[in-house]
């Protein structure tokens, strides 16, 4: 393998798939006492809880319609008249 001037290295594809890496999975190469191995990180709870947000706000998007207001217009119209900051 060779090292491209960013530091990056291509991992094999029968590598990757004996390790289980998958696209956007974190990777770390740990020293030993003839060079180094790479390892996959494993992925924490909140990894796992940002992915499934993600995936929800993937099925979601588009479904909320807005009646053609922008964004401050919504939220403008979501909170209601704030008559202690904005008195007409």
């Amino acid at each position: 393998m060779r090292v491209t001037e960013k530091g990056q290295v291509t991992i094999p594809k029968a590598i990757r798939d004996h390790l289980g890496i998958k696209p956007g999975m974190e990777v770390d190469f740990v020293q030993d006492g003839s060079g180094a191995r790479v390892v996959r990180v494993a992925s924490n709870r909140s990894d796992r809880r940002a992915k499934a947000i993600e995936a929800w706000a993937d099925r979601v998007t588009g479904t909320l319609d807005l009646d053609g207001m922008d964004g401050k217009e919504y939220v403008d119209w979501l909170r209601g008249p704030r008559d202690d900051l904005d008195p007409r």
